[in-house]
């Protein structure tokens, strides 16, 4: 039989016309089953939790049937509250599946405390920028008789003497002692 002959004939035909059927049949059953396992069409919005507690956000969460995932905590933030929700993703108002994962930022209980620099015998043009770079601020700048003119002499933090090495909470103002120039009598 010549390939031409058997590519006309009745059993070929039916045999392709079959084929076809059959893909047609278990594409539709595929499409079927994927539709009733992935819930197709169903979504949860996500709520906002900005601001809210460790506790109220995984109620909401747990009520909208999504899953809480708490990452690292950020840098401390003073406008919301501590242990609280900074930052999430998805955003709030995104459609997600049902039990999807919603990643949660905490506001920390403070900031972190940072080793305070050596900064004795530099002077406070040195000083100061040094300090802000660390999240420092300057607080109050106190003169006394030394010959080194605005050379740091002591450093304080809430009216105790504090030395290099020692950890405060970024943000904190550390009080500087500086000499005004002239000799000591």
């Amino acid at each position: 039989m010549s390939v031409i002959k058997f590519l006309t004939s009745k059993t070929f035909f039916l045999n392709v016309l079959l084929a076809v059927v059959a893909i047609f049949v278990v594409c539709y059953l595929m499409l079927r089953w994927l539709d009733a396992t992935t819930n197709h069409g169903e979504f949860e919005t996500v709520p906002d939790l900005t601001g809210k507690s460790i506790d109220m956000a995984k109620m909401e969460l747990e009520h909208n049937h999504l899953v809480m995932q708490i990452q690292d905590s950020a840098n401390f933030n003073p406008d919301y509250p501590k242990f609280s929700v900074i930052e999430q993703d998805p955003k709030p108002g995104f459609k997600v599946k049902e039990d999807r994962k919603i990643y949660i930022t905490l506001n920390p209980s403070g900031y972190r405390k940072v080793l305070v620099p050596e900064l004795e015998e530099r002077t406070f043009r040195q000083a100061k920028p040094t300090l802000e770079a660390l999240g420092f601020a300057v607080g109050n700048i106190t003169y006394v008789d030394n010959i080194g003119k605005d050379m740091v002499l002591k450093m304080t933090f809430e009216g105790k003497d504090i030395q290099s090495g020692d950890k405060l909470p970024k943000t904190s103002k550390i009080d500087l002692v500086l000499g005004n120039g002239n000799r000591p009598q």
